[in-house]
């Protein structure tokens, strides 16, 4: 194979592009709720609290839970309680395998988590007397995973905080809302686990792909409420009290298949020509093939060089969670003449070419001219 870029691998090598959202994790929250104000207001107008405490609405939680267990009683699904460390998407699978119909509702699963929560404090005003005042705190309510099968998009969760404001998540993917559609409309298309690897419709499965938008996934989430206990009552949701859909994490796939693996091969080798300031594979399992956190003991050098070939000198590297991340001390931004060291004020600076910020490395520091009468500073 005649050597070639990663642009002409993409352009003459493809046999089936699709461009789609994947996973997506969102926010469920009733926005007048996410003040103090907002409390007070829904204990006075709602529970009829002549003085707001969030002792209040230990009711309201008591009567999720038992709603709860009583619906999956009722339904027939398991209740199950999450062991730590436990991964909770193997237990769906397992729970997917076995399960019979179109749609319905897997298992329920609870764990222990934290939670921005509501708490009460005593204060006490300028003559001494005391006062309760609510406040934003942490706490580790129980949440309750209720792990569904929607015939329109496959497996999906909701999360639900059995603590007020009782704030709930989403999480759905969009590749298996995208395969039931096809199998609807009779669409031909070989899976993948997460994706799509063929077609013999590609621009039809891509225009059925864009039509994924926010009043599909609302109204998903509006049925599965409907039929799963939540903790506002009709009363509350009558009265506005409805939650609301927020982004928290959203993923989209570019799935690009190429003709042959060594195709996959050669475009693997180009992205490391291309970008050799990563560095070669025995450098570059830095950042890849180790699991390093915060905690983990020992430096982490990178090494770095300028666009000219110069050598810098190598800076720690702490690697969280797979990146690298530079740990240097760069001066805070908002520092302006007077606020410098008293070294460095009267340091004029020679003006300073955009070729020449352009070749900087991000973090390298700028050069400043120096006066003879003044001691040198060691060289970066």
């Amino acid at each position: 194979m005649v050597r070639k870029n990663v642009a002409e691998i993409l352009q003459d090598h493809v046999t089936f592009e699709l461009e789609a959202i994947d996973r997506m994790y969102l926010n469920a929250y009733v926005p007048s709720l996410q003040t103090g104000g907002g409390f007070v207001w829904f204990a006075k107008t709602q529970l009829g609290a002549r003085v707001p405490s969030t002792m209040m609405v230990a009711p309201m939680s008591e009567r999720f839970v038992t709603a709860m267990a009583r619906f999956a009683e009722t339904e027939g699904v398991d209740l199950v309680t999450f062991e730590k460390g436990q991964r909770k998407d193997d237990l769906a699978q397992a729970y997917l395998a076995k399960f019979q119909g179109d749609e319905g509702v897997l298992f329920i699963g609870k764990a222990q988590e934290k939670a921005s929560v509501f708490r009460t404090e005593k204060r006490r005003d300028a003559q001494g007397k005391t006062y309760p005042w609510i406040i934003r705190s942490t706490a580790m309510p129980n949440h309750y995973y209720v792990y569904i099968l929607d015939r329109d998009f496959g497996p999906l969760f909701i999360k639900f905080c059995s603590y007020f404001p009782y704030p709930a998540k989403l999480c759905l993917n969009g590749h298996e809302w995208l395969k039931r559609q096809l199998t609807q409309r009779q669409v031909p298309f070989e899976p993948l686990d997460n994706g799509i690897r063929s077609s013999d419709e590609p621009t039809r499965v891509q225009r059925i792909a864009d039509t994924l938008d926010a009043a599909k996934i609302d109204a998903v989430f509006r049925k599965w409420l409907r039929r799963v206990p939540h903790p506002f009552a009709p009363a509350h949701r009558a009265a506005g009290y409805r939650y609301q859909l927020s982004i928290l994490q959203s993923e989209f796939a570019l799935t690009q298949v190429l003709d042959r693996p060594l195709t996959g091969r050669c475009f693997f080798e180009e992205v490391i020509r291309e970008n050799l300031d990563l560095g070669r594979p025995d450098q570059m399992q830095l950042i890849f093939d180790r699991r390093v956190t915060r905690r983990t003991p020992g430096r982490f050098p990178h090494a770095r060089t300028h666009r000219g070939g110069r050598a810098l000198a190598a800076r720690r590297v702490q690697e969280v969670q797979g990146q690298a991340v530079s740990q240097g001390r760069p001066s805070p931004p908002y520092r302006n003449h007077h606020q410098r060291h008293v070294r460095f004020r009267d340091r004029s600076c020679a003006p300073q070419s955009a070729r020449a910020a352009g070749d900087r490395l991000c973090g390298q520091p700028t050069v400043v001219t120096r006066r003879i009468s003044e001691p040198r500073l060691p060289d970066w």
